[in-house]
């Protein structure tokens, strides 16, 4: 054996939930290159950015799927449609997250519910639909997306940092659990990303310089410092990790 493992997925499956932009976005076309066919998750179907175009360029197969994750229907058929069409998912990249700001005082119940819906219960329950598949294939990579704000307390966030140290204690659960079926179960935890989703916070002059005052290596990350770190945990050089979370937050944390 060479020192050096498998970064690549070559001939593999992923199902990237939230696949349309942003970090998901990334995490679909960082797979893709590295080798992996992709079943693109999507909490509406009409609304792809044109992924999968750019999928099918890097000379990958694609499945566009109807899928929001707060729909346990729609978990349960897009995860049917991809074994129908590919025949098995390899990788689970869980990947759709929300994060409504409001002061504790303010918060409804329905934002609350919505919150828990799509960052926990979805995360959950699509990693328990794919995890029926992977335990009969005795193999699988199931990558959570975190957040450094499971970490940290971040004003007018209390629920959504409720979520994200939830799915840090959840990949653990998932892991002890299924690791004698040969899954390895991981989430990756980054700080404040260039993404259409903090592109309004960070137009703020005052918010970004109060974030770039805590980020001790001084910048704003890009998606592509988040997928990176995923497809490593999807290949074979990341074999013996399993119940991690990897903090990509700039040393935000270190302290």
């Amino acid at each position: 054996m060479g020192q050096l493992l498998d970064f690549n997925v070559k001939g593999q499956v992923a199902l990237i939930t939230g696949g349309a932009k942003g970090i998901g976005r990334s995490c679909a076309l960082a797979l893709a290159e590295a080798g992996a066919d992709i079943a693109l998750g999507l909490r509406d179907i009409n609304s792809d950015n044109q992924v999968p175009e750019e999928i099918r360029s890097l000379g990958r197969e694609v499945l566009p799927l109807q899928m929001d994750v707060a729909s346990l229907d729609e978990i349960r058929q897009a995860v049917a449609d991809t074994i129908e069409e590919f025949g098995r998912i390899d990788i689970l990249v869980n990947n759709a997250g929300i994060a409504p700001a409001n002061l504790i005082e303010d918060y409804t119940e329905e934002d609350f519910d919505h919150t828990i819906n799509v960052n926990l219960k979805g995360t959950f329950f699509t990693s328990q639909e794919v995890g029926k598949h992977m335990i009969k294939n005795n193999s699988g990579r199931i990558i959570n997306l975190g957040s450094q704000a499971g970490y940290i307390a971040l004003p007018s966030e209390s629920v959504y940092c409720m979520t994200k140290a939830g799915i840090s204690h959840l990949t653990k659960c998932f892991a002890v659990e299924w690791a004698k079926y040969n899954i390895n179960v991981n989430a990756v935890a980054p700080t404040f990303i260039e993404t259409p989703g903090t592109e309004p916070w960070l137009k703020d002059p005052d918010f970004k310089a109060n974030v770039l005052s805590q980020i001790k290596l001084g910048r704003i990350g890009i998606p592509q410092e988040v997928s990176s770190v995923v497809v490593f945990l999807a290949s074979q050089a990341s074999s013996l990790i399993t119940g991690t979370t990897i903090l990509v937050d700039g040393g935000w944390t270190a302290v």
